[in-house]
């Protein structure tokens, strides 16, 4: 029997992290170049959008570029660029007719024009669907995040535009997903069991699930699988167990 027959329909978390690792290592394992691990964990992007629209997934983000990775070697970036732009035109309209909406968080300001005109298209294109919501992560970090919520809010203060009495709610709306719910569910592949400066606020109460598995055998099964365990999970939210009962 498939994950997806075992999963409770009325137990799909709204939102699901992914960071999506090991392709590098993937490619190593089969004497390929990095890019052809890259390459195919594309692959997987897609069968895992796939698979959250199935069956009701309200909201995905996925980890493509972290601002540390930044320091890789120039022409792996050059490559995991040229990779984004291309997988963005050649399913834009797909993803379109599937009513899906993209978007981006993250530090933009060292994305190339020809990165940012493609992703911008795709932004705009899908601005008014009201399925399945792609949030790709690019150029971010999250500790970049909250310090330029920080930063932000300080400048408001001093205008008078906010009060300095700070909240939980205030402070979410600074950061670059304030009309995104937190995860209920965060996905780590390639057996790494870190969070790699990810979503770090939004996660405060997600479940975890780390796999062994490389992010390029990561397919719908597997998505399915971390869902359902997902479900069997009890989230207390700081409460007993009885008190949940």
């Amino acid at each position: 029997m498939s994950y997806k027959e075992k999963l409770d329909t009325k137990k799909i978390p709204r939102h699901v992290a992914i960071i999506m690792d090991g392709n590098g290592r993937w490619a190593k394992e089969r004497n390929k170049n990095r890019i052809f691990g890259h390459k195919e964990g594309t692959k997987s992007v897609k069968s895992v959008v796939e698979a959250a629209h199935e069956i009701g997934v309200e909201y995905i983000t996925l980890y493509a570029f972290s601002t540390e990775n930044w320091n890789r070697p120039e022409k792996e970036i050059s490559g995991l660029m040229s990779l984004l732009v291309s997988g963005i035109k050649e399913e834009l309209n797909y993803l379109h007719k599937q009513n899906v909406k993209l978007s981006i968080i993250g530090d933009g300001k060292n994305i190339s024009k020809n990165v940012k005109k493609a992703i911008d298209k795709a932004v705009e294109k899908t601005q008014n669907n009201t399925g399945l919501n792609v949030v790709i992560a690019l150029s971010y970090s999250s500790r970049w995040e909250i310090l330029n919520a920080v930063n932000n809010i300080i400048k408001d203060v001093s205008e008078n535009k906010v009060s300095e009495q700070i909240d939980e709610q205030i402070f979410s709306s600074y950061l670059t997903t304030a009309n995104i719910p937190d995860p209920e569910l965060l996905i780590r592949t390639s057996g790494e069991v870190r969070i790699s400066n990810f979503l770090l606020w939004q996660i405060s109460y997600s479940e975890l699930y780390f796999t062994e598995k490389f992010w390029p055998d990561f397919k719908k099964e597997e998505f399915f699988e971390a869902i359902y365990n997902y479900q069997n999970r009890e989230r207390r939210f700081g409460k007993t167990s009885e008190q949940l009962k």
